[in-house]
């Protein structure tokens, strides 16, 4: 029940489940998620250490970068079905629709550089 609670917990936030509909579409660092939502970067570093911690997301370090993708699921079927369903989920909500219409202008070579 714990991983179940935990999961819950990490999709409480709207700014997590934006971050997921996010790294729906790319792989992403935190400069570039940072640039797509607006906060903070220890804000956004904090959210992505709760998913992580969840099961949720996963990450990949590539020289300066911190690359951050969604998981397969393979560790939780909670996290596996969650990811499924988001994969559906709020694709016409208008914060969501917004978002992801950025991901085409964020380059991470200038975001990461500011």
């Amino acid at each position: 029940m714990r991983s179940f609670i935990r999961l819950m917990k990490a999709c409480s936030d709207p700014n997590r489940v934006k971050i997921i509909k996010l790294l729906q579409h790319k792989t992403m660092c935190v400069c570039e998620l940072q640039g797509a939502l607006g906060v903070a970067q220890p804000t956004v570093s904090k959210h992505l250490k709760i998913l992580e911690e969840a099961g949720v997301v996963e990450s990949i370090k590539d020289g300066l970068w911190v690359n951050y993708y969604l998981a397969d699921g393979s560790g939780s079927p909670y996290v596996a079905n969650l990811i499924g369903n988001l994969k559906h989920w709020l694709n016409d909500d208008p914060e969501v629709l917004e978002l992801t219409n950025k991901i085409p202008f964020l380059d991470r070579e200038t975001l990461c550089r500011k």
